[in-house]
């Protein structure tokens, strides 16, 4: 024997009949946080604000790269002057 049952109803309806909790507004406000976290994290996204972020250390890697360039130049020149004899 095979007996079909069909039943007619909205999700909320469905919920309500099997006893289980409406969390449609714990989802609204988690749908709400997540917008706003994607929202201020589009903001680290613009190139303004990257680039003034990767520039300091870039910068900072340029004066050590001077400095490296500097310190071996000096050391050429000493040898030079000195004319390659140690005492």
């Amino acid at each position: 024997m095979k007996v079909n049952v069909e039943v007619t109803c909205t999700p909320e309806e469905a919920r309500a009949f099997f006893g289980l909790p409406d969390i449609k507004p714990m989802q609204d406000r988690i749908m709400a946080e997540i917008e706003e976290r994607l929202r201020s994290s589009l903001g680290a996204m613009n190139p303004e604000v990257i680039f003034k972020t990767w520039l300091p250390a870039s910068m900072q890697g340029m004066e050590q790269m001077q400095q490296m360039q500097q310190a071996f130049w000096s050391q050429l020149a000493n040898i030079a002057t000195s004319g390659g004899k140690k005492d």
